[in-house]
């Protein structure tokens, strides 16, 4: 058997330009289609189906709101940007978006759950993560939340440190009110009857440690001057041999602050008049 020749030059031209132009019809009509569909109105987001939390915004608000702000179609639209919108809206802690075809998208939001109020004012609160977001607590809801205060970027430290504390009072019977981290680092409290405890420095399990012996001895102090917990009007903590306590009408001191004043010796026990 003979080799085959090989094609002549033009007919190897002629193969490749008809190769070329059907290459060519063919990514020509693939463009052409997906043009079509990227700006064909059949595609365009027409609703938005919201599920999850929604107790703070209505569907219908949250539509008005982020809708506006959305751009593309079923195809174009970029789903990270739409979260972002949808997690800008008040009291939305995140957000899923995923499309359904032909022209929804599916939202599943989630929530703050506000747990404490945060600063001044009643427009920044803490969710149960220690974030801080703005937004107005619900009529009725702020006069039962504690308020925390702090440095910025100190919110999830300031409320570890109020559940510590709390949790550390609670066998006085004292409910703590506030708590604020102040700039240079010291702890002020706030009680449920209005009374203020220096803390002085350290972590929420030290500043529960220098709590202990105060909550221990506070309410027989407390009564011995016919008062109770919820009489202490100021105490401070920082000291390392006792309190200082001041109670509604009645003032005691630590014996380490007696000598210090000069105001005479007294048995060395916490709170000791």
């Amino acid at each position: 058997m003979s080799d085959a020749l090989p094609l002549p030059l033009d007919v190897r031209l002629m193969n490749f330009t008809v190769s070329l132009l059907l290459t060519t019809l063919v990514l020509g009509c693939v463009a052409a289609g997906l043009w079509w569909v990227l700006r064909n109105p059949a595609f365009a987001i027409r609703s938005i189906t919201l599920e999850g939390d929604t107790a703070h915004n209505s569907a219908a608000s949250l539509r008005a709101s982020v809708l506006p702000r959305l751009s593309g179609n079923f195809f174009t639209m970029d789903l990270d940007a739409a979260r972002t919108a949808f997690q800008a809206a008040p009291w939305v802690r995140a957000a899923q978006v995923q499309r359904v075809f032909p022209d929804k998208l599916n939202v599943t939001l989630r929530e703050h759950v506000p747990v404490a109020l945060w600063g001044e004012g009643d427009n920044h609160l803490i969710d149960q993560q220690g974030d801080v977001f703005e937004a107005s607590a619900p009529d009725g809801d702020s006069a039962d939340m504690p308020r925390l205060a702090g440095p910025q970027g100190q919110s999830a430290l300031v409320l570890s440190a109020y559940r510590t504390l709390a949790a550390a009072l609670a066998p006085a019977r004292m409910r703590l009110r506030g708590l604020e981290l102040t700039p240079r680092g010291s702890w002020r409290a706030e009680l449920g009857g209005g009374g203020l405890v220096e803390l002085g420095r350290g972590t929420p399990e030290e500043l529960a440690a220098r709590l202990a012996p105060f909550v221990a001895t506070v309410g027989e102090v407390a009564a011995r001057h016919q008062r109770n917990p919820q009489d202490i009007e100021s105490a401070d903590l920082r000291h390392t041999t006792g309190y200082a306590l001041r109670l509604r009408g009645v003032t005691t001191v630590s014996a380490e602050e007696r000598a210090k004043s000069g105001a005479g010796s007294a048995p060395a026990r916490r709170g000791q008049r």
